[in-house]
């Protein structure tokens, strides 16, 4: 972690990740990236759907290879980038038919390393392989939920999921919410933690550098008129003045369940993660 002299009162609490001691490039690939519509949090009719989004900097998509389908062929570690897109490093692959793309960098991994996906490939960071031959206890990142459609869970910065055992078929993980979730034995997975788990410890310390991360204000409903949010009106500081919690639009929030009952996944979920008191 990086921290500033207190030339100001933003620098004085502002901390970052040292960005030139872990990263190896400054820019990226351009045969893999392109360039997304910002839309601000609107909708195709022009109506906000996401509040608080809008302005931020110029940035550039990295086509990220989630699924690894190079089966067999090494690849060789060219650079570690940053990805305006997302809290985990990326890196670049250079595999052995010539051909390039970018993973999400796992902890330990550097510059010069060798990978290579494959059913009993060797148990070190970077490497992929099937859920079945992944030992009790090993820490791994971007699992496959379903045989083939790519890594889905464990992909952000400092991330893992343990693997708790496997048998009929199915490998039981554990995620870091600390639920408990089944998923199919034949799918694959990468080896180590995700890179940059210090991410959690930065301080944005002012609001300019919010608006730059397309983050725009956010007003509380207390602040607002009663016509405006169940919450406002009143002289100076008031309480909520609503039995429950509830957004602007009247909606209960507080313990209220969002998950669809039927949704397919469900009857793989071995154990629920805990309630936060």
């Amino acid at each position: 972690m990086k921290q500033y002299k207190p030339t100001s009162s933003s620098m004085r609490q502002r901390i970052i990740v040292d960005y030139k001691t872990l990263l190896t490039a400054t820019t990226p690939h351009k045969a893999l990236t392109k360039k997304l519509k910002t839309r601000s949090g609107r909708n195709n009719r022009g109506v906000i759907t996401t509040r608080h989004q809008g302005s931020g900097v110029k940035k550039v998509f990295r086509e990220i290879d989630f699924m690894q389908t190079k089966i067999g062929v090494i690849g060789k570690i060219e650079t570690i980038e940053y990805d305006p897109y997302r809290s985990a490093f990326i890196s670049l692959v250079s595999y052995a038919d010539g051909d390039r793309r970018y993973i999400v960098t796992p902890q330990g991994l550097k510059v010069g390393d060798k990978i290579v996906t494959a059913e009993n490939a060797e148990l070190k960071p970077g490497n992929r392989l099937l859920l079945k031959n992944i030992p009790i206890g090993f820490f791994v990142h971007n699992v496959e939920i379903r045989p083939g459609s790519g890594g889905k869970l464990a992909r952000s910065a400092g991330s893992f999921v343990e693997v708790l055992g496997s048998s009929a078929g199915m490998t039981d993980l554990k995620l870091g919410s600390k639920e408990v979730r089944r998923v199919p034995s034949h799918g694959y997975a990468s080896v180590g933690p995700v890179s940059n788990p210090e991410y959690n410890l930065i301080n944005i310390a002012k609001a300019g550098r919010n608006r730059w991360l397309g983050i725009r204000p956010t007003v509380r409903g207390s602040a607002m008129n009663p016509v405006d949010h169940p919450y406002g009106g009143g002289e100076g500081a008031q309480p909520r003045g609503t039995k429950r919690p509830k957004t602007m639009w009247g909606k209960v929030t507080g313990g209220h369940k969002t998950r669809k009952p039927k949704k397919w996944s469900s009857q793989f979920i071995l154990k629920r993660r805990p309630k936060v008191r």
